[in-house]
């Protein structure tokens, strides 16, 4: 055979192979045997405890617990069908798997969480009474994989409609959550196979989800990561957070988490021009300030006559109560910005005339924001970590916020295609000017 040949038939083989794994799910225990979840309906993943209880609840309610402003139940699996588990003391954190049924969003306790396991459908074999742990109407069904036997819950089924819950008492039913990855729209091409396994795992383990604000930056990391993988002898596929984590790792923009440098801030400024005198900044998801800071520094550099006032909200509240007093080393800090700092009794800070500029303040992205117009938007590296109805809610919102001729800047790796804004960045920075 010939070598064109054996390569078109290594690649028809791995075709074979990649669609065949049509099913994955994420795997987990309760009393030492293996369970699984469609993954399509996992949320994510977390460690929470301590939850608020809730009277005249089953005994299988451990109580509610605040999931980034959504109060959402949690459901301790293992009292539920009478399994047995561990006794922890109230404060103890507990593996939990929020689920997305519709527009039911709630939690549930297991033993241990695995990792996600992916194979074809067609090898999932009905459920058999000899699982007689679980009543069989809320098993999917069974399957084997690596020589370890799944149990499939059918969780639409086990949370479903109030008769079809064990003595369930009415659930809280959040806000309807979209798909985690956004399906292909019509006329479009379907996503390939491994790209969605790839979105759906990122959606669960890393709480990235793929739209086409990031789909581009997914496709060409993926091929970059299945290089690495090969080269590794593993797997491409993602199949617990760690992997999730060294996936997303490349996802950052350049200076993210510091001060920015003069050649960045230079380049930045070469893009944006104002024709008020007074200009108004949007700086959702500041984190500890850095972005802020760096942002004051870019005016006060390259737009010295004009006023200006940036607004810098974080829904992580430690972060934006040290942001104002934000303590730098002398290794952060290049030479000619030394004019903005001052010597504090803590170390280097900027100087107040710099701070009067900048009003740091807690605000969650998802709710509503004051403010009634802006001239810049500043939006790095945080869309694409709401889910995708949230990052459409947001997108709504910039775009309502941001004044014609404003601008907005979004993280290195996210695009926006929209007739409303007109790209107008360079190879460091992804910005669009509204029209």
């Amino acid at each position: 055979m010939s070598t064109p040949n054996i390569e078109l038939a290594k690649g028809l083989k791995e075709t074979e192979h990649l669609t065949k794994v049509d099913f994955k799910m994420i795997s987990f225990t309760l009393a030492g045997k293996d369970y699984g979840i469609d993954i399509l309906k996992v949320k994510e993943i977390r460690k929470a405890g301590n939850f608020t209880k809730v009277p005249n609840t089953p005994i299988y309610v451990r109580g509610v617990d605040n999931l980034r402003g959504d109060i959402i139940p949690i459901i301790d699996l293992r009292t539920m069908f009478n399994l047995p588990a561990e006794t922890k003391d109230k404060e103890s954190q507990e593996n939990i798997v929020i689920l997305r049924l519709d527009s039911l969003v709630l939690g549930v306790v297991v033993d241990t969480i695995e990792k996600v396991v992916g194979f074809a459908s067609e090898s999932i074999q009905p459920p058999h009474p000899i699982f007689g742990d679980i009543n069989i109407k809320y098993i999917n069904g069974v399957v084997e994989n690596a020589g370890r036997l799944y149990i499939i819950l059918d969780v639409d089924r086990i949370f479903g409609e109030p008769e079809d819950v064990p003595e369930a008492a009415p659930l809280a039913k959040p806000e309807q959550a979209a798909e985690e990855v956004e399906a292909a729209a019509p006329g479009e091409p379907e996503l390939p196979l491994d790209l969605k396994f790839v979105g759906e795992t990122l959606a669960a383990f890393g709480q990235f989800h793929m739209t086409p604000l990031n789909r581009d930056w997914v496709s060409s990391r993926l091929v970059e990561w299945k290089k690495s993988r090969k080269a590794r002898g593993l797997d491409f596929q993602l199949t617990q957070k760690d992997e999730a984590d060294e996936f997303l790792d490349a996802f950052d923009s350049p200076h993210s988490g510091r001060l920015w440098t003069t050649e960045a801030i230079e380049s930045l400024a070469k893009i944006l021009s104002f024709d008020a005198s007074s200009v108004v900044v949007w700086n959702p998801g500041c984190g500890r300030g850095y972005e802020s800071y760096s942002l004051a520094v870019l005016f006060e550099r390259s737009f010295s006559g004009k006023g200006y006032k940036i607004w810098a909200s974080d829904n992580d509240l430690l972060n934006i109560s040290t942001a104002p007093s934000l303590i730098l080393e002398d290794s952060e800090v290049e030479k000619s910005w030394r004019e903005f700092t001052v010597e504090s009794k803590n170390g280097l800070q900027f100087g107040s005339d710099l701070k009067a500029h900048i009003v740091f303040e807690f605000h969650d992205l998802n709710h509503p924001n004051p403010l009634a117009e802006v001239h810049l938007a500043v939006v790095r590296d945080v869309i694409s970590f709401l889910k995708p109805s949230d990052q459409e809610k947001v997108m709504t919102e910039i775009s309502e916020k941001v004044r014609p001729g404003g601008f907005l800047v979004l993280g290195t790796n996210e695009r926006l295609e929209h007739p409303e804004w007109k790209p107008v960045g360079n190879e460091i920075w992804s910005v669009y000017q509204k029209i």
